[in-house]
């Protein structure tokens, strides 16, 4: 997990800052249940998508999102794309889609280009928005890279999880559970 550019301490209470340095790096990062419409995508360029056209949220309505915040030099986030892959395909033919967000944190990570080529040699082929002036980190009130945001059918965000994320990790399992859960519930039930 990293603490970088987008930390904003002064807004946040000490508690949580000491939660998230304390229990993050160790595999506990804190899971929070959230209960919020997810904000429309930013980017409407077709050169801020990346494997897809731009997407809208009210077309993704119906379907489960695994939202991944990351960027391309978060080793952290490297470290996680075998288990998002995995989840992915195990998911994918229950309605799930991973959406991507690249949130740059230096200037070098803005190119397009240099997205493209990590994405590919990740194996990264889910559509991936370019969040180069960091409005959708913003819109999300995210703090941490990578950071995985569940919507359910509705268009609600239910839960948030940061950091790192390994296969068969206790992350990895709740995660997991709470993505059966929301592709377990009708779209009509599904509430925030």
């Amino acid at each position: 997990m990293s603490l970088r550019r987008g930390f904003a301490p002064a807004r946040l209470r000490w508690p949580a800052l000491l939660a998230a340095l304390l229990l993050v790096p160790f595999g506990c990062a804190a899971d929070a249940p959230l209960k919020r419409p997810l904000p429309a995508f930013t980017a409407t360029s077709p050169a801020a998508w990346l494997n897809s056209p731009p997407l809208r949220v009210e077309s993704l309505r119906g379907k489960v999102l695994l939202l991944d915040v990351w960027t391309f030099e978060c080793w952290n986030c490297y470290r996680s794309f075998p288990w998002l892959g995995d989840v992915e395909r195990r998911f994918a033919d229950e309605g799930l889609q991973v959406i991507g967000i690249h949130a740059p944190e230096f200037e070098r990570e803005r190119d397009a280009d240099a997205v493209q080529r990590k994405a590919d040699e990740f194996g990264l082929h889910h559509p991936i928005m370019i969040d180069n002036d960091l409005r959708y980190w913003r819109a999300l009130d995210n703090h941490y890279w990578p950071a995985f945001y569940l919507v359910d059918r509705r268009g609600f965000i239910r839960r948030r999880f940061v950091g790192e994320t390994h296969a068969g990790s206790a992350q990895a399992a709740s995660i997991e559970q709470a993505i059966a859960a929301l592709l377990a519930e009708a779209p009509e039930t599904s509430a925030p």
